[in-house]
């Protein structure tokens, strides 16, 4: 391995670990001017959520942001991120979980979702950004409210 491989594979964690981290904090235009393409294909449908299709990453954050706007906090943890770069292109699989809260009179205040995750990343002149997307659900546990 050598030093430019490194680095590379040292940038593109740093993009991964941002996409989770501007979620949590609600970071929108982060998301689109930093780590995602203009054009994503977007898999979700392990959580129902349709077919995956090629998506503008501003939908893709606007409906995160809608989604998300009644969860109190939000959390993302990601780990054993594998990547595989080939020349300007990188394959990454992490796992993931995440903790949405929203008090609620159980006292039932916590969903998680758990899974893993694989993403697609080019290398511009400028940076990476991530052009597809997919997160395969093992199980979600919680309060579904």
């Amino acid at each position: 391995m050598d030093l430019e491989y490194l680095i590379k594979k040292e940038q593109i964690s740093q993009v991964v670990n941002k996409l989770f981290m501007y979620t949590d904090t609600r970071n929108w235009n982060g998301l689109l001017q930093e780590i995602l393409a203009q054009n994503v294909f977007f898999d979700m449908s392990s959580l129902g959520a349709g077919e995956p299709s090629m998506v503008e990453a501003a939908k893709i954050v606007a409906g995160w942001e809608q989604g998300l706007q009644p969860i109190e906090a939000v959390h993302h943890q990601a780990a054993m991120y594998e990547i595989n770069i080939n020349n300007n292109e990188a394959d990454v699989f992490c796992y993931g979980t995440a903790y949405h809260y929203k008090k609620h009179p159980s006292g039932n205040n916590i969903r998680i979702f758990v899974g893993s995750y694989n993403l697609h990343l080019f290398e511009s002149a400028q940076d990476w950004r991530i052009d597809k997307f997919k997160f395969n659900c093992k199980f979600v546990d919680g309060n579904i409210d």
